[in-house]
């Protein structure tokens, strides 16, 4: 049995009224009722907490769970559980559609408090059979953001260097590998100028001048490594907007470190890894009058 199927469920059988709600909201068939009461008697679970929400009697904890998950640092959590329907759904709606991609930040550093607590809601994210494997890795501070950038333009100096070679980009191509072509063709003129402002003028077209980032990847294990890092990262971002934090995914620099291991490795991150998005934060020196749309595209409705 894999660690992460590990049951780690305990019953408290003094407070269990056997009412049998945890039996029917397990996933894993770990508990089932035995002379009136529930018993842990699978071999396997999820640790998704289901049963220890769900029961009127408080008598199920779950020793795998970490409780500081639900312990943030600049506010207080109701832990009641918020019934469906009961938010407000015009609220929610109105900071998904608020959100935008910020490239203008302040210099104001973002206090590690915040980004522990922007960590907490990804963490809070929906995960492929609850595996969790997702990693997180924050620079906390704008020098760090800085080092990172000057990493990831170095790994395009050598990409620019390879598709400004006519021979090898066409070569590629006719190989079936295009990718060097299609490089050249779209981001080749917009890196080299972004590499040339940041080495000649300091200026930052890759994070904008933001003074934090987290790098959201996952270990080996996850039944759906890529999902479960952009829940969690969509968690973030929503949440930042909350607490007055500008974010940008870098896609550029999650490229990088998928092709550049060392990258990875130079900051903390281990080369069994692999990242799937990069959150530049920082607080917004931009200010938006109303909501906008989005591009049309196709629903289907069977």
């Amino acid at each position: 049995m894999s660690d992460k199927y590990e049951v780690s469920v305990i019953i408290d059988q003094n407070r269990c009224s056997g009412c049998g709600l945890c039996i029917k909201i397990c996933p894993s068939d770990t508990i089932s009722l035995k002379d009136g009461k529930a018993h842990v008697t699978g071999d396997r679970s999820l640790s998704c907490g289901h049963c220890m929400a769900i029961c009127p009697e408080a008598a199920i904890s779950i020793n795998s769970l970490d409780r500081n998950a639900i312990d943030f640092n600049t506010f207080s959590l109701e832990e009641r559980w918020l019934p469906y329907g009961k938010s407000d759904i015009s609220e929610l709606a109105r900071i998904i559609a608020s959100r935008r991609s910020c490239r203008n930040f302040k210099s104001r550093v973002v206090a590690r408090p915040v980004i522990e607590d922007l960590v907490r809601f990804g963490k809070l994210a929906p995960s492929g059979s609850n595996c969790q494997k997702w990693t997180f890795t924050c620079l906390t501070s704008r020098e760090q953001v800085v080092n990172f950038a000057i990493s990831i333009g170095s790994f395009y100096k050598k990409m620019n260097k390879m598709a400004n070679n006519i021979f090898l980009r066409y070569s590629l191509k006719a190989l079936g590998k295009p990718e060097l072509y299609n490089y050249y063709s779209d981001y080749y003129n917009k890196v080299s100028n972004a590499i040339y402002q940041m080495e000649n003028n300091g200026k930052d077209l890759l994070f904008h001048g933001a003074t934090a980032c987290i790098i959201i990847g996952s270990e080996p294990g996850a039944s759906c490594p890529s999902e479960d890092a952009l829940l969690a990262t969509q968690n973030i971002l929503l949440a930042a907007h909350a607490m007055g934090i500008g974010t940008c995914l870098i896609g550029f620099a999650v490229k990088a470190l998928v092709r550049d291991k060392c990258i990875q490795i130079k900051f903390g991150i281990t080369e069994q890894e692999i990242v799937y998005s990069v959150i530049a934060l920082g607080y917004p020196d931009e200010k938006y009058q109303r909501i906008t749309g989005r591009k049309v595209v196709t629903e289907r409705y069977l």
